[in-house]
């Protein structure tokens, strides 16, 4: 099973974070934290990466009901969403699928909201 919902764009990098920001907002997600990769693999390793940003996406709604039906949930939230520097003319955005993140918690009160969460990130990633 495939992990991750994704989509090569031919935004520029910038572009797409915004974009993605913007739909994440229209979906209902809040960003709750923003990683640079590359800028932290180069300021604590040296080395160049093409552009890496994580965006942790939160629906608070969602978030809420999940924890009340498994308080360690926590442990997968936020929701990380990827934009990717792949060439000079692509970048690709990505998002965690959910639905496999769950396979791994017995807990059958969270498959609706999961399956929610997925088509709302979906949404947002066939929209960019």
């Amino acid at each position: 099973m495939k992990y991750y919902i994704a989509k090569m764009t031919s935004y520029t990098f910038t572009e797409a974070v915004s974009k993605v920001s913007k739909e994440l907002e229209k979906e209902g997600f809040g960003v709750l934290s923003e990683i640079n990769i590359d800028e932290k693999l180069k300021a604590k390793l040296g080395v160049d990466f093409n552009r890496y940003r994580i965006l942790g996406a939160c629906n608070p709604p969602n978030a809420y009901k999940a924890l009340q039906a498994e308080p360690h949930i926590g442990l997968m939230l936020p929701c990380n969403v990827i934009v990717r520097q792949v060439t000079d003319q692509q970048v690709e955005v990505a998002a965690v699928d959910p639905l496999a993140s769950m396979l791994a918690i017995q807990n059958d009160e969270l498959a609706p909201i999961a399956q929610e969460i997925k088509a709302r990130l979906e949404r947002v990633i066939h929209a960019v």
